[in-house]
């Protein structure tokens, strides 16, 4: 689906589904927020078992991304009012918002300042702040592959490095090299320089007053599983899903068990 969402075409993936813009508000809608240099194809599985599930789904190319018109937004705030704003193009009043990476920033965020829009909240490879090597911004601004070269290498559990996709014959970390490369010039230094310059601290997450989850992977080298933990320790009655053996790529290491958290905390005892 290709929307208008203030003022640019914005593509969002609806799980498969194929709704139009007046159907989204007449389910439980489920919005997920890619993080850096990535696109709503990092979602696949988890977007589309919410589709086929009772669940209206917006899983966004966030501006400047993927199909997405428009610049790049510079910071995680002003993400996560677009996110609102996005809702509003809907008519949806609240959410279930789950996030990756950047995009559990901006969730956070967008729970923080618009605490009345969220009907929960699940933060996965979450790190409180979350900054950036001087080397890897350097990179990204200057030399994008090699930035990307480094993400990867960084991003994966020492078995995801040598193969281990849950289909045989594909390569994670190809695929994730190719889904950075098609993002637009510029993007990967914009995402990354919003996530150093995000300086809130884990004891501003004791506000969030709707259900929450942290997912985090025990092998994860870019967010790190002790400030996962410090994360979900700040959070008011919030659930921990540990992921044993995956990195911080947690959707393509270890798809199912992603899935299995999510819908256990947001379907809860609802049957598959």
């Amino acid at each position: 689906m290709k929307i208008k969402v203030a003022g640019f075409d914005t593509y969002l993936y609806n799980g498969g589904k194929h709704p139009t813009p007046g159907d989204i508000p007449g389910q439980p809608v489920v919005v997920f927020v890619h993080g850096a240099e990535q696109d709503h194809s990092c979602w696949t599985l988890q977007s589309r078992w919410f589709g086929h599930h009772g669940f209206s789904v917006l899983a966004p190319d966030l501006p400047g991304h993927g199909q997405s018109e428009g610049a790049p937004l510079p910071s995680i705030e002003a993400i996560a009012d677009w996110i609102a704003t996005l809702l509003d193009t809907f008519g949806v009043e609240r959410a279930h918002i789950v996030g990756h990476s950047m995009g559990s920033l901006v969730s956070a965020e967008f729970v923080l300042r618009h605490p009345q829009r969220a009907a929960s909240v699940a933060l996965v490879g979450i790190s409180l702040p979350m900054p950036v090597a001087p080397a890897l911004l350097e990179a990204a601004r200057d030399d994008e592959p090699r930035a990307r070269a480094m993400v990867n290498n960084w991003s994966y559990s020492p078995g995801g490095q040598i193969g281990g996709n849950r289909v045989p014959g594909l390569w994670m970390l190809g695929i994730n090299e190719r889904l950075m490369a098609r993002q637009k010039p510029g993007v990967f230094h914009n995402d990354l320089a919003a996530c150093n310059d995000w300086r809130r601290e884990p004891a501003s997450l004791g506000a969030i007053s709707v259900p929450a989850l942290v997912v985090i992977g025990d092998q994860d080298k870019m967010t790190s599983p002790k400030a996962g933990r410090a994360a979900h320790a700040a959070i008011p009655g919030a659930r921990l899903a540990v992921i044993a053996g995956s990195g911080h790529a947690l959707m393509a290491e270890c798809p199912d068990e992603v899935l299995d958290a999510l819908r256990d905390f947001i379907v809860k005892p609802v049957s598959v």
